[in-house]
């Protein structure tokens, strides 16, 4: 399908069907949405397809991409995105990714660096870095959604979405999102216990991206997440929240574009 932001169209990759959405030309940018998928829209996708390819693939269970039985976590869909690389012949792609498609990028990146240039990591989940006993992650699931609205957002007004307005097929999306998110980050809890012990092996160019605000992953740890990461960077948008893409496109645009060029 051709639209005026660019091509959606259905690849094949191990054996599954994935949705994959292309914007712009130029240097390939891998983008991988966060569970909500608001990148998909986002006028910073738009800025940034002016010197970028950008290709954002809906994980399995996301979109109207296959979710099979036998991929139940993060891990597992990090192996079909290096698929996807393949598929797509990608080479010297710059990978960014947002909450859980950061989780998705940083478990990609430890398993190879063959076709990652640079990788940014922003409001990401995927380590556990207290104590058993410590709350790393929001529970937003248990949380009262006017608490996870705020956690989410440094202006709730923002996060607001009427779903009396949205088609089927729109709420349809948004049900099986929810419902993967949840089966793929339930337990454990939005980390994967061995992940931190193979990030030291991420040798692309990285920078971790974090919204001040953020009250569902604090900027203390992002801060924790690079240190695990051989030298990573570590930058703050101010005045934004988890989305610090949406909230603040400017700022956040300003320090993208200083790392990838």
């Amino acid at each position: 399908m051709s639209t005026s932001e660019g091509t959606t169209s259905s690849v094949k990759v191990g054996g599954l069907t994935l949705e994959v959405h292309r914007r712009g030309a130029g240097k390939p940018l891998l983008l991988l949405a966060g569970e909500e998928q608001l990148e998909l829209d986002a006028p910073f996708v738009a800025e940034l397809a002016r010197t970028h390819e950008v290709i954002i693939p809906s994980a399995p269970g996301f979109g109207h991409s296959e979710r099979p039985d036998w991929i139940t976590s993060p891990d597992d869909i990090a192996y079909m995105y290096l698929d996807l690389i393949d598929v797509l012949e990608l080479r010297d792609v710059v990978v960014v990714g947002f909450a859980l498609g950061g989780w998705i990028a940083a478990e990609l990146a430890t398993k190879t660096d063959r076709s990652i240039s640079k990788l940014v990591l922003v409001d990401s989940y995927g380590v556990k870095l207290g104590s058993p006993t410590d709350r790393d992650i929001l529970d937003i699931w248990t949380s009262r959604p006017e608490k996870v609205l705020a956690a989410k957002w440094a202006d709730p007004a923002m996060g607001k979405r009427d779903f009396s307005k949205m088609n089927d097929d729109e709420l349809t999306i948004i049900a099986r999102n929810i419902e993967s998110f949840a089966r793929f980050c339930w337990e454990p809890y939005m980390h994967n216990p061995k992940l931190k012990q193979r990030l030291h092996r991420i040798k692309a160019p990285t920078l971790l991206i974090w919204g001040e605000k953020d009250g569902v992953i604090s900027t203390s740890y992002g801060e924790g997440f690079a240190k695990l990461i051989p030298g990573a960077r570590f930058a703050v948008v101010p005045g934004a929240a988890h989305y610090p893409q949406i909230e603040a496109p400017e700022a956040f645009l300003s320090t993208l574009r200083g790392f990838i060029g």
